[in-house]
Formats: C-alpha cells, structure tokens, sequence
C-alpha cells in the first residue's frame, strides 16, 4: 500500500488542525477550570514564574498580608486583579534628577 507524498501532506495537514483546535479546547477548559467569579486564577508556579521571585518571597508576601491568597483543596490560589494591584502598589519609579 502506497501512498503518495501530497496525499500524505493533505492527511498530515488535517491531523494538525485537529490537534490544533483540541489545543485550544484545552487551553479554554483550562482558564474556565482556574476561575472564581470568572476571574482568572493563578497557582504558586504561574506567579512564581510571572514576578520573577523565590518561593520564600511570595511566602513572605502572602504572611505580611501584602498578597492577599485563597486556598482550595489545600493549594494556593491568587486572583489576577490582587496580583496587578500588589504590582502596582509595589512599583517604585525611578527619582527624577
């Protein structure tokens, strides 16, 4: 059985379209499943990752009452709109000369 290379090409370019939109099908499970009040969630990683900081600063932040969390089935959430206000309030501009 033979199979010839553009017919290959169509069936390997329907594939990935399908693979595609399964990828977003996931991907917007994913942000409806990490939601409360259809606002976004993040875990420690994403914000680990997103401030570019030690899982002891976070920590930190979170026992001074500075990032405000949510714990659920004992993992710890933080709101996207808590997180932008904590960077806003954090951000100090550089002093004019």
């Amino acid at each position: 059985m033979n199979i010839d290379r553009m017919e290959f090409l169509a069936w390997m370019e329907r594939l990935m379209g399908r693979l595609d939109m399964l990828g977003d099908n996931i991907d917007e499970l994913q942000r409806k499943r990490n939601s409360i009040d259809g606002e976004e969630l993040l875990d420690n990683q994403d914000l680990l990752q997103m401030l570019k900081i030690s899982n002891r600063s976070l920590q930190r932040y979170r026992s001074i009452g500075k990032l405000p969390y949510y714990t659920i089935s004992g993992k710890l959430y933080y709101k996207l709109s808590d997180v932008h206000q904590f960077i806003r309030e954090s951000f100090n501009p550089p002093p004019k000369k």
